[in-house]
């Protein structure tokens, strides 16, 4: 009888103040009030059903937000495309049907003097401070629209035709007795600064990306091993291409440029005429090379070169890969001999 009685009031204890419960609802899917065992009253906190919607929805929104970010960022505002005279309002007639011409315009200059192609300073195109910065001896400026052809360019057409690091090498100059000449051996991606294993170039982009750095060596035939580091940008209108020596540059035993001596940059746009390509480039040369020899012609062909290269990646992205496998295949077929045997026959 005792332990019946001892029973009994602890079961009144337990459903009197029990030690853990289920939450209270109203007919409204309101929290009223959750049953705790403390000495002080407890600060409840009240949120109805609509309010944990509310809140789960802006949470659900601010996830989709953060997933997609990048997505928001890498479209391409829509934006009015720009002419040459918008960026060069300063330009004679004379001044623009050159730089529309197959050559383009070119200068070569030392740092004291003056620059005479540079753009409009609304234009939001700055490379003469990045040239600046080095200090150079010699700075030279290029100018040149590349007319549309098959279609019109826009930043990704660039960059992708930007992208072939080991077709620069098969650029060539003419010489004057009729002969082309190779100014660079070599051109090829590297892993890194630090380690300068020799890599592919990557296939072309499908999205632009936010900005990259890439390093690549050229073997120029006379100078031998030239380091660089390009670092791509872009911007509202445009893309800027800066490469930077990041090693010493040696002819023989000798150092001709310390590290961080050679800047070339290149600015380039799609506008209403065609891809515009600007440029300006400083090195700084030792006096005791400057006095006695004339680098401008080399600078000028090394400069011509790059040039040469980008045209001729843009005249590629005008052509489906298709295409361009379908001629290939066309090309070797009409040089194989087969094909004279079958025609004679």
């Amino acid at each position: 009888m005792p332990a019946f009685k001892f029973i009994l009031a602890a079961v009144i204890i337990c459903v009197a103040f029990p030690l853990s419960a289920e939450p209270v609802y109203s007919e409204n899917a309101e929290i009223i009030a959750e049953p705790v065992l403390t000495e002080e009253p407890a600060v409840i906190e009240i949120t109805s059903a609509a309010q944990e919607a509310s809140q789960s929805e802006e949470d659900y929104d601010d996830y989709l937000f953060f997933e997609n970010a990048a997505l928001v960022i890498e479209a391409s505002p829509v934006i009015e495309m720009r002419s040459f005279t918008d960026i060069f309002p300063n330009f004679s007639l004379s001044l623009r049907r050159r730089a529309m011409s197959g050559m383009g315009l070119r200068r070569s200059y030392e740092s004291n003097d003056i620059p005479m192609y540079l753009p409009s300073s609304s234009s939001g195109i700055n490379l003469l401070s990045s040239v600046m910065e080095k200090n150079p001896t010699h700075i030279i400026e290029a100018l040149i629209v590349v007319p549309y052809n098959k279609k019109e360019f826009d930043l990704l057409d660039i960059y992708n035709a930007m992208g072939r690091i080991e077709l620069i090498k098969e650029q060539t100059l003419p010489l004057r007795d009729g002969s082309e000449y190779s100014v660079f051996k070599n051109t090829t991606r590297l892993e890194s600064g630090e380690r300068r294993r020799v890599i592919t170039d990557p296939p072309p982009a499908s999205v632009l990306p936010y900005s990259e750095t890439i390093y690549v060596r050229f073997t120029d035939r006379n100078i031998g091993h030239v380091f660089l580091r390009g670092d791509i940008s872009f911007s509202l209108y445009g893309m800027t291409y800066n490469m930077t020596n990041f090693r010493d540059i040696n002819f023989s035993i000798f150092r001709i440029m310390q590290a961080e001596k050679v800047i070339i940059t290149i600015y380039l746009e799609p506008v209403k005429e065609g891809i515009l390509i600007y440029s300006l480039s400083g090195l700084s040369l030792p006096g005791f090379i400057v006095s006695r020899m004339n680098l401008t012609p080399n600078i000028n062909a090394r400069i011509t070169v790059l040039l040469n290269w980008i045209k001729e990646g843009l005249r590629r992205q005008e052509t489906p890969p298709q295409e361009t496998e379908n001629n290939s295949l066309l090309e070797q077929f009409i040089q194989n001999n087969s094909l004279d045997n079958l025609l004679n026959n």
